[in-house]
């Protein structure tokens, strides 16, 4: 069988990653974009979201005893339509089996942004949290889709540490728990490369302090990004020297860079703030005592965008299954071995507790 290998980039992140045949990248659910309408919605420090709109769409059904709902949750700068590729039979959530909920998370550009704030514009547009996240998803949950308990939570990069934050935040709303490449708290390391995007950003004639108009393209934080999603030997082994400059075009263009400037400042500022045992001194023992829901934890021994000894360390805290993802794939390589990944999943989310 004659397989493509995709890689989309977002100012630096992945958006998604499939070795997939050709004709699987097209989306089997055809859920149509969704809004709930959340209100002001408070963040720590005395900020709020004025008038919060979070998107969402839906795949496949409930069942009777509404024990079918699985929770997917968006990577930097990701939305729920693009994640449509991951539903569907044979793919990463069989919305056949599952009642698949698909969140645009504060910050993306569909949800509530900087980038469509017209209370709270640019950079007036507060300082939003991972936590902040789970909680505005939480209120999606009970409120407007009335469910008080979910099969799973699952996400990946961002959206994984997401999913290690409901375990820490809402421990008994789910049974399962999948953290894909995300983290519980971001290393210095994990740290420096974020500020370091953000800094690139702000140095940047065309930033002015997020009063820029339409949707610059920095090239240097196109390049440096995809330096991060991969490792050397990927990078070298898949793109010859005579592609060098096709690589360049492709990493330049316009159309790689979807995400807003002043999204992606918000955005990246959530995951440099992430730390699941803040509220416990610190202590990932004493946020790791508070999960109720089995684990398997999926990091990349060769990652250089999320660093995977935080969420190693994590999983042992909690005895969870570990999957250790080991090609030269580095940030991305949940999606270049989903063909071993995805089955392991399957097996552990039809598990019975």
């Amino acid at each position: 069988m004659r397989y493509r290998f995709e890689i989309f980039l977002l100012s630096g992140m992945a958006m998604t990653v499939a070795c997939l045949p050709a004709r699987a990248m097209s989306p089997a659910c055809h859920s149509p974009q969704r809004f709930a309408r959340l209100g002001n919605f408070r963040l720590a420090h005395h900020r709020q979201i004025r008038d919060l709109r979070l998107g969402y769409r839906l795949c496949g059904k409930l069942n009777a005893r509404k024990s079918n709902a699985v929770l997917f949750l968006a990577w930097f700068g990701g939305n729920s339509g693009q994640m449509l590729a991951d539903v569907g039979p044979g793919r990463l959530l069989d919305s056949r089996k599952y009642f698949v909920i698909l969140v645009d998370p504060l910050g993306n550009g569909i949800s509530t942004s900087p980038s469509n704030s017209r209370l709270q514009p640019g950079m007036k547009f507060p300082r939003i949290t991972i936590a902040g996240m789970v909680r505005s998803e939480h209120m999606l949950l009970t409120r407007v889709l009335h469910l008080r308990h979910l099969h799973a939570v699952m996400g990946i990069s961002m959206g994984g540490m997401q999913s290690f934050q409901w375990a820490v935040q809402y421990p008994r709303f789910m049974d399962e728990v999948i953290p894909i490449v995300g983290t519980p708290r971001p290393t210095v390391y994990d740290l420096l490369a974020f500020r370091a995007q953000r800094d690139m950003i702000r140095e940047s004639k065309i930033w002015q302090n997020g009063r820029y108009h339409g949707n610059p393209v920095l090239a240097g934080l196109q390049e440096e990004g995809s330096l991060g999603l991969t490792t050397p030997q990927y990078r070298n082994e898949r793109t010859p020297r005579t592609q060098w400059p096709a690589l360049l075009r492709r990493l330049d263009a316009p159309a790689q860079s979807p995400f807003d400037l002043n999204d992606f400042m918000r955005q990246s500022q959530a995951i440099s703030t992430l730390n699941a045992a803040a509220p416990y001194g610190g202590s990932l023992a004493r946020a790791a005592a508070r999960v109720r829901a089995r684990m398997l934890i999926v990091p990349s021994r060769q990652d250089h965008t999320v660093n995977p000894q935080p969420a190693l360390r994590f999983a042992r805290l909690v005895q969870a299954q570990i999957f250790l993802l080991t090609s030269d794939c580095g940030h991305l390589a949940s999606g270049c071995e989903a063909a071993r990944l995805n089955p392991v999943i399957h097996a552990f989310m039809a598990q019975t507790r």
